[in-house]
């Protein structure tokens, strides 16, 4: 008789402690497992400045020193670069499809960035969006 289970998210991408760390309902430190595990490892990446992990010097996207900088194309070109750069190297259970750099309209002071990718396991594609503060 064969095993016809379907795999949970966390045999297909991975488990690890939720970020950011937290308590779980039953007292116990929260997991991330699952599609949820990597939008967070890519968080991880884009907030940590190389130099900032022990034992992996070179980690991270660098993004802070381009916070406060003018908002211009060329800020945006520099910022797509470094995610780029940052999650091919980082974050192997996705394909980067693309990176978009725009003003925010409702925020002159700000960048919205669109990370747009797909599961390596699933082929499933995945969108994530945030701000990132810049200055006019």
């Amino acid at each position: 008789m064969s095993d016809t289970r379907i795999p949970d998210g966390g045999s297909i991408y991975g488990r690890s402690v939720a970020f950011p760390p937290r308590v779980a309902e039953n007292g116990r430190i929260a997991w991330s497992e699952g599609t949820q595990n990597i939008r967070e490892s890519i968080r991880i990446i884009l907030l940590t400045n190389p130099g900032e992990r022990l034992g992996l010097s070179e980690f991270g996207a660098g993004l802070q020193s381009l916070l406060f900088e003018p908002n211009t194309a060329t800020r945006h070109r520099q910022l797509q670069d470094r995610i780029e750069r940052a999650l091919a190297r980082w974050e192997p259970r996705i394909n980067l499809l693309a990176v978009n750099v725009d003003v925010d309209p409702g925020d002159p002071e700000a960048a919205v960035v669109a990370i747009e990718y797909e599961l390596v396991a699933t082929r499933s594609r995945e969108r994530l969006t945030f701000n990132v503060g810049m200055s006019r």
